[in-house]
């Protein structure tokens, strides 16, 4: 609103306040001008003329006026009146704000800086402003002093609201901006509600971490917000996982242990546990640590079970799906796994339907358009949900299925979680095979909406319980029919229909402990027609090792590396001369290498005969390292997937050790379908006998690569067109089913 601080009469005020009013400034002017000649002395006619000026773009003459107004006055006069003018400016660009009017309110602000450059609150209305227009760059943080002037100023003269909402709009605006960084540091001295930064702050954290893939600096900002707020149950939860992603291996051991020590309530305790677990795997090499871990979330669970909660909140609800996660990598007894699965799957969803009844209850009239009809005469709608959909192991394997559908019988959607903010070249193919496509946040729900929305017949889940979020999707069944594929094993959460497999990746009396209707396609539940491989980066003179020598390799994550199955390596690397045992993998390079020389120790192996590799820059560097060793020792009871068809692709024989899970399988079905059986150990015997076999017998070695380059232009494994084949009629069969008992 105009000042009313004017001595014209009445009439002439109302004229003037309606001209303004209607954006009829010029007229307004004309009053003005009349009221200075009437009224010389009084200062603020000046004030307001040269307003009318400015809000016609004439800032020169404006600007003008102004220095007339306080031409010949006192010192003291001079500050007075600039006071009086910078109020009149500032009640107007809060008034063209409110219109919607950005600019102008913009261009008024940057007057009022020139007046008072160090108005702390008149700059940060203009970064508001900036971003409001969408013109923010990143760069006016520092342009206008803001961080110096937060750094100096004291908390009583900055508008802490102001200063929140446009932390909020920086921070969307500019996410990844080092100055946003510097901002939000520089914001906490001014901190008067902890709790409004934190609900800025943790959302857009997570956002940073997942959607842009950037968990270092997610790091930094919730180090930033636990000086604020310290042992905050929240932050602490993920600044333990974000220093786990950034390898950051001993912090986030400690973080997860503090994380656990101010966490409340039995939900919470037993993900904070997980993430104390989670740390000590993804380090490597922390086996007893680990192993109490495991058994102290098993007596967790147990209380849970008994307890049977129906209130929990959704992050609680969420979490709790992870609870189940490590258990396959410490035992292969998959009734047992699968049974406690099953039971954090029924918790969760008791939960989900209260909390998210409206969704479930909408969900159940589903509106396929397919429905009512005859199958041939319109396309399945398929919807593929995951977060891995991008340069992923995930990603490389499932990419075959989208090359090669059958677009006139099949449309295909695909649903990116936590992929707002990333850009990926892989992510960018799947986006340019399919129909339509979502680069979605966190937000299970959110997701479901759209996939409900879409009419989708068949939703693939290609996560099952690695990312949390997508299980909140599949509870709430958003499509008929709902498939669990490729990324894990299967999630036992109560709506899923299906769970893909094949003969040889679970044992035939598997159904007997899955909820989920295991579909078992005809050879293999995975394959592709190849991978792409780079130049090698590795030499054995490198490594100091002979050219006569025998080398082993075992290339997995930290998770993976048993003490049981490591003494079963040593034992093959003692039994055949002059081998060496290359290590690789994503875990602390320390802890493993501890681990595994105390395990060599222990069965009499010199520690000169371990070498521990570092991660190489790419998937294809890594491909093409993996012909520098003779035979790859796979683990157990957690073997390795995409690892093992790298090898198979490159020809190198292989020892797995099968079990009975899931996940002890993977490597048997994908030498089956790969041609050969030599290295298929089905006892720790027949691991340790294979292991030195192939390290003593070069023409066996040879024959097995030989067959494996054979094998690329006949074996189901390379054969991602007729996989897709199968996987399409299976997906018609499902269809099928779901129309004869609906």
């Amino acid at each position: 609103m105009v000042s009313s601080n004017v001595s014209v009469v009445a009439s002439d005020w109302q004229k003037t306040h309606q001209f303004v009013l209607n954006g009829n400034y010029a007229e307004a002017a004309k009053l003005y001008e009349q009221a200075i000649e009437d009224e010389p002395g009084v200062k603020s006619h000046y004030w307001q003329l040269g307003l009318m000026l400015l809000l016609q773009g004439q800032e020169v003459e404006a600007q003008t006026t102004w220095l007339l107004g306080v031409a010949e006055g006192e010192p003291e006069e001079i500050d007075g009146w600039t006071e009086d003018l910078i109020q009149i400016l500032q009640t107007e660009a809060e008034r063209q704000r409110e219109l919607g009017d950005y600019s102008v309110a913009w261009a008024i602000r940057q007057h009022i800086r020139e007046i008072n450059p160090t108005d702390i609150n008149n700059l940060l209305h203009l970064v508001g402003l900036s971003t409001m227009l969408e013109t923010y760059t990143g760069e006016e943080l520092a342009d206008i002093g803001i961080i110096d002037l937060l750094k100096s100023q004291e908390t009583n003269e900055v508008d802490f609201e102001l200063l929140m909402q446009v932390l909020k709009n920086v921070l969307d605006r500019a996410p990844l901006y080092p100055s946003s960084f510097d901002f939000t540091e520089a914001s906490t001295a001014h901190i008067k509600d902890t709790l409004v930064f934190l609900i800025i702050l943790i959302p857009f954290i997570y956002k940073i971490a997942y959607s842009a893939k950037q968990a270092n600096l997610a790091a930094r900002f919730t180090e930033v917000c636990l000086r604020v707020e310290p042992q905050h149950p929240e932050l602490l939860v993920a600044l333990s996982v974000f220093y786990q992603d950034i390898r950051e291996y001993t912090k986030g051991i400690e973080t997860a242990k503090l994380c656990y020590s101010v966490m409340e309530g039995l939900a919470n305790k037993i993900y904070a546990n997980i993430l104390i677990v989670r740390s000590l795997m993804g380090a490597g090499g922390y086996w007893d640590q680990s192993l109490l871990g495991l058994e102290r979330e098993k007596s967790l669970l147990g209380s849970l079970f008994e307890d049977q909660p129906t209130s929990l909140n959704s992050s609680e609800t969420m979490r709790l799906f992870t609870a189940g996660f490590f258990f396959p990598y410490f035992q292969d007894r998959p009734e047992e796994n699968l049974q406690i699965r099953r039971k954090i799957a029924q918790v969760a969803q008791l939960n989900i339907e209260n909390f998210a009844k409206e969704n479930v209850d909408r969900y159940r009239h589903w509106r396929s358009p397919i429905l009512n009809s005859n199958l041939p005469a319109k396309r399945l709608k398929i919807g593929y949900i995951s977060h891995c959909l991008l340069s992923h192991s995930v990603g490389w394997l499932a990419r075959w299925v989208f090359q090669y559908r059958d677009r006139d019988r099949f449309e295909v959607n695909a649903y990116f979680l936590a992929s707002e903010m990333s850009r990926d070249p892989v992510e960018d193919w799947y986006i340019s095979k399919v129909d339509k496509a979502y680069k979605l946040g966190l937000d299970g729900l959110d997701a479901a909406e759209k996939i409900y929305e879409d009419e989708i017949d068949i939703l693939v889940d290609l996560d099952s319980i690695t990312l949390t979020n997508t299980c909140e999707t599949l509870a709430v069944k958003p499509a008929p029919i709902q498939v669990t594929w490729l990324g894990w094993d299967a999630s036992e959460i109560p709506t899923i229909d299906y769970f893909i497999a094949d003969p040889y990746v679970l044992p035939d009396d598997a159904q007997n402990y899955y909820s989920e209707k295991i579909w078992r396609l005809p050879q293999t539940y995975i394959a592709v027609d190849g991978f792409e491989v780079g130049v090698p980066t590795l030499r054995r003179d490198h490594l100091d090792i002979g050219s006569d020598a025998v080398i082993y390799l075992s290339a997995q994550r930290g998770y993976k590396y048993h003490p049981d199955t490591a003494r079963l390596q040593m034992q093959i690397i003692k039994a055949v001369p002059n081998s060496y045992f290359l290590i690789k993998g994503l875990a602390d390079q320390e802890s493993v290498k501890k681990f595994f020389v105390e395990v060599a120790e222990s069965e009499g192996v010199g520690a000169d005969r371990l070498r521990f590799l570092a991660l190489t820059g790419s998937e294809a560097e890594h491909r093409a390292n993996l012909g520098i060793a003779d035979v790859v020792l796979d683990t157990y009871p957690y073997n390795g997937a995409t690892t093992t068809m790298e090898t198979l692709w490159m020809g190198v024989p292989i020892v797995t050790r099968v079990g009975e899970q899931f996940a002890a399988r993977n490597s048997y079905t994908m030498m089956m379908n790969a041609g050969i059986s030599e290295g298929i150990a089905w006892t720790d015997e027949e691991y340790v006998e294979w292991g030195i076999r192939l390290g003593k017998d070069p023409v066996l070695r040879q024959q097995i690569s030989w067959k494996l380059r054979q094998s690329r232009q006949t074996a189901p494994l390379w054969n991602a067109k007729q996989f897709t084949r199968e996987m399409e009629k299976a997906y018609e069969q499902m269809w099928q089913i779901y129309l004869d008992k609906h």
